[in-house]
């Protein structure tokens, strides 16, 4: 509940049983007291879907066996599912995002969001066109101190950006007999494991921290394990907008790392360095002083965007899943503001579908890249 609103209704789609991102969604939604799950298909065998739906709570009637049945009964509903978080597999999210706008059904989507681009342009003008509320999961922007972070450059406290640097290294496919599940399928998971698995988590980081476009990039995209036929590596010089350079390091085949995400980005008069594996902390370095090591507290010493997403109190320490429901809970408030009568503006802080859109973008854009093995636009 936010401001004394009611719940709102959710569906969802799959993430099911067995599944890691599922209980991360739910409870994201229980934690951001703001919904009320009533429906969802929760695998792709209607048995298994049902019996799972039955341990969650979900009347029997609203446990569908299919997502096409869940949308059209859910949508004849007075009751109906007024939000649907997508969970599935990365080639199902254009046609499930698709027929639920058409259905006037907020979305929660999973990232990528889509594999290809006339789908994302489509989508784009769909949501814009049905004027629903569109959230696609970059979950990462959703930590206070990266919200510390973008207000500080926002506000000019590093002075005009030069360089970013973005890593994400994980060692989970290090190993030679790895499985890479459905993602390592391109007509599932799409053109590339890597860039569309967490290489797109890092572009979008960059970009909501800096406030900045990628104007240009040049990619070299591979495999470092012998004898595996999908990407598991990505190197990739960047041209920002505003002149500036970067770089990304994007690998999930580091033998012996964890969830290596970070940034580092340094302006005229300083820099921030962030790390998910220590996500309550921000380096702050400044060209004629010290560094300070900001904390996340809620004293009033930070920027009101990062205490708004702060969860607990006097320091302790918070994490993905804290992110995760800030996200449902600022998807909730946008509802809610469409919702009041006297149209109150609301600008969101959680990634929105032209930010799904202009993911798949950079997906294209470093196939075309690594392909031609030149500098390629990078423009939505």
């Amino acid at each position: 509940m936010i401001d004394g609103k009611q719940t709102l209704r959710l569906g969802v789609v799959g993430g099911g049983k067995g599944s890691f991102i599922g209980p991360v969604h739910r409870i994201a939604a229980r934690m951001s007291d703001c919904y009320e799950l009533v429906a969802g298909v929760l695998s792709s065998s209607p048995h298994r879907s049902k019996d799972f739906a039955k341990e969650l709570g979900i009347q029997e009637e609203r446990a569908y066996s299919d997502w096409q049945k869940m949308i059209k009964d859910e949508s004849e509903r007075a009751d109906g599912m007024e939000v649907i978080a997508i969970m599935t597999p990365n080639d199902t999210h254009y046609p499930i995002a698709l027929a639920a706008l058409e259905a006037g059904i907020h979305i929660i989507c999973d990232k990528p969001l889509c594999n290809n681009i006339e789908h994302a342009h489509r989508l784009l003008q769909t949501s814009r066109k049905k004027d629903l509320v569109f959230c696609v999961t970059y979950n990462y922007s959703a930590y206070p101190m990266v919200r510390q972070a973008r207000q500080m450059i926002q506000q000019g406290e590093i002075g005009e950006i030069r360089q970013i640097h973005l890593q994400y290294i994980q060692g989970y496919l290090a190993n030679e007999e790895a499985d890479t599940g459905w993602r390592g399928k391109p007509e599932q998971g799409g053109p590339s494991l890597v860039v569309g698995d967490i290489a797109t988590h890092a572009y979008h980081l960059g970009c909501y921290v800096t406030g900045l476009e990628v104007e240009e990039l040049m990619a070299d995209l591979g495999t470092n394990v012998p004898g595996r036929s999908v990407d598991d590596t990505l190197h990739c010089l960047l041209r920002l907008e505003n002149g500036a350079k970067g770089s990304m390091w994007i690998t999930n085949a580091a033998a012996g790392a964890e969830h290596g995400l970070h940034f580092k980005v340094f302006g005229s008069t300083g820099g921030l360095e962030w790390h998910q594996e220590h996500p309550n902390e921000l380096l702050h370095r400044q060209l004629n002083g010290f560094e300070r090591r900001m904390t996340r507290r809620k004293d009033g010493l930070l920027y009101r965007e990062a205490e708004q997403s702060m969860r607990l109190v006097i320091g302790h320490p918070e994490g993905y899943h804290d992110a995760f429901a800030n996200l449902y809970r600022e998807v909730a408030a946008a509802i809610f503001s469409q919702q009041d009568q006297q149209g109150n503006d609301f600008t969101p802080l959680f990634p929105t579908i032209l930010d799904g859109a202009k993911g798949v973008q950079f997906i294209y854009s470093v196939m075309e890249s690594n392909q031609a093995r030149s500098w390629t636009s990078c423009r939505l």
